[in-house]
């Protein structure tokens, strides 16, 4: 008689696919944490597993399992339920243990080649915005940018976000070093940072170098600070600098996955 179960790959078979087992219990609650992790609140439980995809009555008994681990608290007031001591342990342990540095020099050669273009990652140094990584892209620019360049602050795309982001005191000390103090309360060079802001790019073209253009991002960690910045450079006839172009996209959805990695909530690219 013949079989009427499907063909599965045998256990031996090397060129077999494999797929990960896992518990779909611990899927479906895991989609609770996820919401509370999303939100950033605490919900009750009606909305809290409709924003699930599930009835309050399945949800209900994954709160009370999270809650006896400490991975979910009901408020005795509210009765509205966030997440808990131990997910809070979690979540600080797993910052700590992250290095942003490392994460942003492995994303660079993928990313270069992407948006086509060469690539750096920059950190706050000990004088100002200093150049960690440079990736050079399929199309060449002649530009002398290497590892540990300064970037000035009132000139580049990544001193434009370190400005932009970071501490206003510090963007100020270094402005203030290039000749420029008193810079960011000049109408223009503060309506740039507004601009800056507001798209989470910043551009120069042919400011520093002529037929030189640029794209900078910011990077935040899970508690919103900037912790680097990542840079597009190339030539101005061809690198579109604004910031809706697709390098600037491109440049931005990077930003974004680093920054959740570290933690930051995600956010619309």
């Amino acid at each position: 008689m013949a079989s009427l179960a499907p063909d599965l790959p045998h256990p031996d078979d090397e060129d077999a696919p494999r797929t990960p087992r896992g518990i779909q219990s611990v899927e479906v609650g895991g989609q609770l944490l996820k919401v509370l992790a999303r939100t950033g609140r605490r919900m009750a439980l009606k909305d809290l597993a409709r924003a699930a995809d599930m009835t309050a009555a399945k949800a209900h008994p994954y709160l009370v399992s999270f809650g006896k681990l400490g991975l979910i608290e009901q408020d005795a007031v509210s009765g509205h339920y966030g997440l808990g001591p131990l997910a809070m342990q979690l979540g600080l342990i797993s910052l700590q243990q992250v290095d942003p540095v490392r994460l942003a020099i492995a994303e660079l050669p993928a990313l270069a080649q992407r948006i086509g273009y060469t690539v750096s990652a920059s950190v706050w140094g000990d004088s100002g915005p200093t150049i960690i990584r440079v990736e050079e892209g399929p199309t060449a620019v002649y530009v002398a940018m290497r590892h540990g360049t300064t970037a000035s602050v009132r000139h580049t795309a990544t001193g434009k976000v370190f400005a932009a982001f970071g501490p206003r005191e510090r963007a100020a000390a270094a402005l203030a070093t290039e000749g420029f103090a008193g810079a960011l309360e000049e109408p223009a060079f503060s309506a740039e940072l507004d601009a800056v802001r507001t798209h989470q790019v910043a551009q120069v073209t042919d400011q520093l170098l002529p037929g030189i253009s640029a794209l900078a991002t910011p990077v935040f960690d899970g508690f919103g600070q900037l912790v680097l910045c990542l840079a597009v450079i190339g030539p101005s006839a061809t690198l579109h600098t604004g910031p809706d172009s697709e390098a600037a996209w491109h440049l931005r959805e990077a930003a974004r996955g680093l920054s959740q990695r570290l933690g930051a909530p995600a956010t619309p690219v």
